[in-house]
């Protein structure tokens, strides 16, 4: 019996995942658990791949694709998802590397015999690549029996089962009723192999990501801005409808706007570089999260 040697570091270096896995963490901060399961699960793909091209596993079931992505808004799940359906396209496990997606608007019809038109068109433009339904636990609305949400999850189990080789589903939302949504879909969940949980950004970390925000605009802050701004989070995090990164791009916009209004503002001033370029504290301190709080 002859014993072919694979050189496991070069097949890794010919896909180029290094290069993607590094543009996760230079455009994503924080989520370690997150980056650290994709890694993972790109090596299994990897060596699932070698195994395959040595003939080894080929009785076996087809690995499952397949994934849920649970966790607060703003926690980097579609630009993971982004990520994932590359490094899937560049070790052949997709044939087109395309991410198409979708809320339950997009699949499910508002009478009968409209949602498995608009289901099937989904499917076949997210054919290759992978498809991600966001806020996927919408689809399924057990208090409503005349509501269309059954029928499509019916045709996304059959297509996730019998074209399972040419396209990747990625489910995701609320963790709590992600896990309330599969509870109630057995099938789906048992067709759904990787899991992979989302943590809130802690201030810190946002206050990081507002700061590169912040630097691709061409922008910086004075350290009493910091500061503020590592306050703002800090009570907008307790506070109702809090979207982690969304909220603080959100709070850099107002910000750039009350800069802004301040150098126009300034009357006859002659305004320098560095002028139009500084967040200050009062930037940040006028938002009217700050009003609202002196006012109780």
């Amino acid at each position: 019996m002859t014993l072919m040697a694979i050189n496991l570091q070069e097949e890794y270096n010919n896909t180029n995942i290094q290069g993607i896995i590094d543009q996760l963490e230079q455009d994503l901060v924080g989520l370690a658990p997150v980056k650290a399961r994709i890694k993972e699960i790109a090596a299994l793909l990897l060596v699932q791949r070698l195994r395959k091209n040595l003939g080894l596993g080929m009785k076996s079931a087809s690995i499952g694709l397949h994934m849920s992505f649970t966790g607060s808004p703003g926690t980097g799940k579609t630009a993971v998802a982004n990520r994932m359906s590359d490094i899937l396209f560049k070790l052949g496990y997709i044939r087109k590397g395309h991410l198409i997606t979708v809320t339950r608007d997009d699949l499910v019809g508002q009478y009968i015999g409209h949602t498995a038109p608009k289901t099937k068109e989904v499917l076949k433009r997210a054919m290759g690549g992978v498809l991600f339904i966001d806020e996927a636990y919408y689809l399924y609305k057990p208090d409503n029996e005349r509501d269309y949400g059954s029928e499509a999850i019916e045709i996304l189990l059959q297509v996730m089962e019998n074209q399972r080789e040419d396209l990747v589903v990625i489910f995701a939302g609320y963790k709590d009723r992600m896990d309330s949504f599969y509870e109630s879909n057995p099938g789906l969940s048992s067709r759904v192999a990787n899991h992979i949980d989302f943590p809130d950004y802690t201030p810190a970390e946002l206050l990081q990501i507002g700061k590169l925000i912040l630097e691709e605009q061409q922008y910086r802050m004075t350290d009493d801005a910091e500061r503020a701004l590592l306050e703002y989070v800090e009570k907008r995090a307790k506070l109702p409808l809090f979207a982690n990164a969304r909220t603080m791009s959100n709070a850099i916009d107002t910000a750039r706007m009350k800069h802004a209004n301040r150098m126009f503002n300034s009357g006859d001033k002659i305004l320098t570089k560095s002028d139009l370029v500084t967040i200050e504290a009062q930037d940040i301190r006028e938002s009217s999260l700050f009003e609202e709080i002196s006012n109780i």
